[in-house]
């Protein structure tokens, strides 16, 4: 725009910016920021210039706001020229492909599977000549494509590709986020605004002058623009009577400019210039030339003789002069112009199934059934792939269009359900209000969908599990008065949500009167709901042959949407397989969080989660619930909010960080025990068992266990009773309870929780080992756990059970024997990050006579309270007199000195004087 003769003036410092970009080795990223009209697209010519120069190739491309809520849109604008790469791309990246531009079916790819193919096409792309990439107008790219460009973008380091985006400062964008670097394009000084002017405006009144630059206020195009406008007759008006007001914004300024040669055309000129628009033609440059879809503009010379057009160097198409001439034709338009244009273009797209509905929806005012078909089926291919927002839009506007009020309501219908899908509670709702009919056309389905959203709304926002129950049951309890007879997707959404709505309860009586409704449905149950049932309910008495089911459910993952995904998720969790399904989770779960099921995407993630801490990635937990709690908290989840505190709670006390796992804990139990959400307090009880045994105090970890099941059984629908088998029978064993801790082992192999999952079978044979007082026996089932296949996928457990076998080898084997299994769990519990953990291995290794290192820092780590315990306990007191001393419990001095015994690296009382003797410095009270 401020270009004269090959040069740019005031732009010395951007210019050598872009130099020094093309210039530089590898590939790179860059975004240039500014106001509209401030001269990014000018820049970008400038650098297009200068890569074409450089024997790059460039391909551009520019969002477009007409197109932005459709999924990948833009990114075809890019991929598009390189299709002929893709045949030497591997069959997994061209599947990628295919699914994202509808050319074959499959699961939807997650933003890193498909950023990771992009990049092995650009690198194949860029492996003859180097490669650049430009997007005007990157504010209007739709959110798929942004995020998969913002993805590349960060992973250009090394290749032969480089990527700039233009943005508009006052219109936000995914790009704010994406953490490229960016170049900001400012106003020109005031002397530089007057340089340009003169060279391109010669000889103005003073006048207008003055009044060019008060008003373009440093803007390139409003100082290249105004002028004319003034000489238009305008000369001698005030600002306020040539722009409306003086507070109106420079660019709708501009638009006026633009506005007063557009009504100068003819109307066929006028029409084709409208087609253009609403289609996308780039703006500056051809950036869709290479696509054959877009609209190409006809006989608009007289368009381009009045600077609102250019013409296209390579291609000899017409484009937009600058995007604000694009944005001021569709304003202009009248709604009828702007209804045939959408027609003559949805003509054009008749091929494309999402771009014809989008200007089909568009031109059509009154109800038309084959509209709303098409549009229903827009809406499909885009939930397919990853974009739930659009489709509430386009069922919305199908719904609009139906032409009777069965097919009105069915359509409402869905389009409520994909919203609560998303996440998009208030807008459910309101979908709900708008569908305010009723009478004997209503869709039967529909009927049910107000009780199905106000249930979501109660469990997931407010916590009340047993108004969701009543309303759930009641809903599906008036299909089956309806005359359900055949498998009907909204009875498995009502049948699922039940389900889920008693996994969180954990109330018995709910989950019998659930199984006896499911058992009268019959057939009408689908498969997988029946998996669920099984698995979410009670996995000890129901848990047989899931395992099995799901690994065939899940072998049908091309038929599977987020939401089956993340109920299967969690079935696999409860019998402990969730890690081989992992990667179906991690691929979906990025997509949806932006444009999709957000409620599935939120959930996904805290399986992972979940998986995460089971497999002892604890710092990758950390991270993944962190990112879950931020979601719940931002889109009210209130549920999940607390779901991912507990398990950051549970995370915490793992790591040994207890006072933070105990306030998580009271958190998650403060809100969920009042509103009976036994699936939380079981999860908050699980927290204090574990931080109980983290610290050694093995009594209250006991009484935290019994709270979930008493020993010798496992309480009916308490998910935590198999999960806490470990937990219990150490805490009892250490809290001399040795019956109890055997009638617990005992009931777990008898009730075959060997068989139910991999994990019960590991915790099941160490809990027999360490509560048999046969030698024999207790070896044969030690072996029986350490060499289970599956213990390597465990290692928090796996190391408990080899400190368990070192200590039992210790006293009956001799201590050279117990050194390997002693140091396999030190080893592990270092790597894992369980500090107390791996001191207590440590401090059993130096017990069989093997030198290990005691760190400085567990010997300063004692409290004041425990100091003086310590020295008490060292003189010789019990812990009933010390108790009567320091006015405290036996128990609590108890308590006190098993933390303090893995601190100082010793397992008796006997070795505290000369461990105190070894801590740095005077620790004296």
């Amino acid at each position: 725009m401020e270009s004269i003769v090959g040069t740019m003036v005031g732009r010395e410092s951007e210019l050598e910016v872009l130099s020094a970009f093309v210039a530089a080795p590898g590939g790179a990223a860059l975004v240039l920021r500014g106001d509209a009209g401030v001269g990014k697209s000018a820049l970008l010519d400038h650098l297009v210039g200068l890569a074409t120069a450089a024997n790059h190739r460039v391909i551009r491309a520019a969002g477009v706001e007409a197109e932005s809520e459709l999924p990948f849109a833009g990114l075809h604008q890019f991929l598009y020229p390189l299709l002929t790469h893709m045949d030497r791309l591997d069959d997994a990246h061209r599947r990628v492909f295919d699914v994202v531009f509808g050319r074959g079916e499959g699961t939807p790819p997650s933003v890193m599977t498909l950023g990771i193919a992009v990049l092995d096409l650009l690198s194949l792309a860029a492996s003859q000549q180097p490669l650049l990439l430009v997007l005007d107008d990157g504010q209007w790219l739709d959110a798929s494509s942004t995020e998969v460009c913002g993805f590349v973008g960060r992973r250009l380091t090394g290749s032969s590709v480089k990527f700039v985006v233009g943005l508009r400062s006052e219109v936000p964008s995914g790009f704010d986020t994406a953490a490229l670097p960016e170049l900001a394009v400012t106003t020109l000084s005031e002397k530089v605004s007057e340089q340009l002017l003169d060279r391109h405006h010669p000889g103005l009144d003073p006048q207008i002058r003055r009044l060019v630059l008060d008003e373009a206020q440093g803007n390139p195009l409003a100082l290249l623009e105004l002028p004319p406008y003034l000489h238009g007759g305008q000369a001698g008006r005030s600002p306020g009577e040539l722009f409306g007001y003086t507070g109106i914004p420079l660019p709708q300024r501009l638009q006026q400019v633009y506005g007063a040669r557009i009504k100068s055309l003819g109307e066929p000129v006028r029409a084709e210039l409208l087609r253009g628009a609403l289609d996308g033609v780039g703006a500056g440059t051809a950036a869709d030339r290479t696509r054959s879809t877009r609209y190409r503009m006809r006989d608009a010379d007289e368009a381009a003789a009045c600077g609102l057009l250019d013409i296209d160097p390579l291609g000899g198409d017409f484009v937009f002069r600058h995007p604000l001439v694009r944005s001021t034709v569709v304003q202009m338009a009248t709604p009828n112009e702007r209804r045939a244009a959408h027609a003559a273009l949805a003509e054009v797209h008749r091929d494309d199934a999402e771009r014809r509905a989008t200007h089909l929806a568009a031109s059509t005012v009154d109800p038309d059934e084959e509209v709303a078909a098409a549009l229903e089926a827009a809406a499909e291919s885009a939930t397919r792939r990853g974009g739930a927002v659009t489709a509430v839009a386009w069922l919305t506007r199908a719904a609009e269009l139906s032409e009777n009020r069965e097919a009105r309501s069915r359509r409402l219908g869905n389009a409520t359900l994909v919203a609560g899908d998303a996440g998009r509670l208030d807008q459910a709702r309101q979908l709900v209000r708008s569908d305010t009919g009723s009478g004997s056309n209503d869709s039967p389905d529909s009927a049910v969908v107000p009780g199905y959203i106000a249930s979501l709304a109660a469990a997931r926002e407010d916590g009340d599990m047993r108004s969701a129950q009543r309303q759930v049951f009641a809903a599906i309890e008036s299909m089956r008065t309806d005359g359900v007879r055949e498998p009907n997707e909204m009875l498995t959404r009502l049948v699922d949500l039940l389900q889920a709505v008693n996994l969180y309860a954990g109330d018995q009586d709910a989950w019998e009167r659930t199984h006896e409704l499911l058992d009268s449905l019959g057939d009408l149950v689908s498969s997988r709901s029946r998996i669920y049932q099984d698995a979410w309910s009670d996995v000890v008495r129901r848990g047989a042959g899931v395992r099995e089911r799901l690994e065939h459910a899940f072998s049908g993952l091309r038929d599977l949407g987020s939401s089956d995904g993340a109920k299967l998720a969690l079935a696999a969790y409860h019998v402990d397989t969730l890690s081989q399904y992992r990667p179906h989770l991690q691929r979906t779960v990025d997509r949806e969080v932006e444009t999709g099921a957000l409620t599935n995407a939120i959930f996904m993630l805290q399986m992972i989660m979940m998986d995460q801490i089971a497999v002892g990635e604890w710092d990758e937990a950390e991270h993944t619930g962190q990112r879950c709690l931020e979601l719940s908290t931002t889109h009210r989840h209130t549920l999940f909010v607390h779901h991912t505190q507990a398990q950051l709670g549970l995370l915490a006390a793992l790591r040994g960080q207890v006072d933070r796992a105990r306030e998580l804990q009271a958190a998650v139990d403060a809100w969920a025990r009042p509103r009976g959400i036994g699936f939380l307090t079981q999860t908050a009880d699980a927290i204090g068992i574990t931080a109980a045994l983290t610290e050694g105090d093995y009594e209250a970890a006991y009484l935290h266990a019994i709270g979930i099941t008493p020993p010798g059984t496992f309480t009916p629908y308490a998910h935590q009773a198999p999960r806490t088998l470990l937990d219990l029978v150490e805490a009892a064993l250490h809290t001399g309870r040795t019956e109890q801790a055997r009638q617990h082992a005992l009931a777990a192999h008898q009730a075959g929780l060997p068989h139910l999952s991999p994990r019960l079978a590991l915790i099941t044979y160490g809990a027999l080992a360490m509560t048999t007082t046969d030698p024999t026996e207790a070896e044969a089932h030690y072996h029986q756990a350490e060499a289970h296949p599956a213990g390597p996928r465990f290692p928090f457990e796996l190391a408990r059970i080899h400190l368990a076998h070192g200590i039992h080898q210790r006293h009956t084997q001799g201590r050279k024997t117990a050194r390997h299994s002693l140091t396999l769990a030190a080893e592990t519990f270092e790597r894992l990050g369980a500090a107390t953990w791996a001191e207590r291995a440590r401090a059993e290794l130096r017990a069989s006579g093997l030198a290990t290192r005691t760190t400085s820092v567990h010997l300063t780590e004692l409290t004041w309270q425990e100091r003086r315990i310590a020295d008490l306990a060292a003189s010789g007191l019990t812990n009933k007199e010390i108790g009567e001393r320091m006015h405290l419990s036996p128990r609590t001095v108890s308590s006190h000195l098993y933390r303090v015994f893995p601190k100082l690296g010793i397992t008796s009382r006997a070795a505290l004087r000369d461990a105190l003797s070894k801590i740095p410095g005077d620790q004296n009270v």
